[in-house]
């Protein structure tokens, strides 16, 4: 091999490996995205929450409705969460518990590096201690939560921002009854913006099953081994 070859071959590892780097980071940064989400959610910082969101493209997939936009993001988690779980207060509030253990998360980067997609489950623990107020009477006061995330993230500017943010609640469950003897109590969305004022700016199509039924929630990415998308619904 001559010395021309042979440099031209080093400068394209280099330039492969500048690659690998570069989305190793932007990989890395997704993921750490993902979960700062969960953090400002565990401590109902729906201000900030709102911000991680890009302006112009993003949107939230939360039961049958979706919100797009800054102003509907706002609408479902000021509006609709801050006003129902805090009363208004935009952070934690004594006696009021709502962890999000985010885990699982696999992470994709495009070929060109502007767009990611993360697939990743979603325990929660929520509720209201004995001692205060239990300000959603609908909601048990101590319950479980389980769902899967199937997001989309988008750079702008070097900056990475949650696209849409696709939530699946799979199951909820009375802490003191268990999955085994309770059935959700969120229930489906019936009205959109502006008959109901935080209401999504419309409803999807079908209504997805919850539990006691089970779904599958379509993957983001292909057989990692045998390269075929994976059958949905079996």
């Amino acid at each position: 091999m001559s010395l021309e070859q042979t440099i031209a071959q080093m400068q394209q590892q280099m330039s492969d490996m500048q690659r690998e780097i570069t989305r190793l980071n932007d990989a890395a940064e997704v993921r750490k995205l993902h979960h700062k989400y969960g953090y400002f959610i565990d401590h109902c910082r729906y201000d900030e929450t709102v911000d991680l969101f890009d302006e112009e493209e993003g949107e939230v997939y939360f039961l049958n409705g979706v919100y797009k936009g800054r102003a509907g993001i706002t609408r479902l988690y000021c509006d609709w969460f801050r006003n129902m779980f805090t009363r208004g207060v935009n952070g934690p509030i004594p006696g009021f518990l709502l962890d999000h253990f985010l885990s699982q998360d696999i992470v994709d980067i495009s070929e060109g590096g502007n767009t990611a997609w993360v697939r990743a489950r979603c325990i929660m623990m929520a509720g209201y201690h004995e001692s205060v107020e239990n300000l959603v009477p609908e909601m048990p006061r101590s319950c479980w939560e389980g769902g899967i995330h199937e997001n989309t993230y988008i750079k702008k500017d070097g900056v990475w921002k949650i696209k849409t943010l696709n939530y699946n609640m799979l199951w909820q469950a009375d802490y003191a009854k268990g999955w085994g003897a309770s059935d959700v109590h969120l229930l489906p969305l019936t009205k959109t913006y502006p008959e109901d004022p935080s209401g999504p700016d419309y409803l999807r199509d079908a209504i997805p099953p919850t539990w006691p039924n089970t779904r599958h929630v379509p993957y983001h990415y292909k057989h990692p081994v045998n390269g075929k998308d994976v059958p949905y619904g079996e």
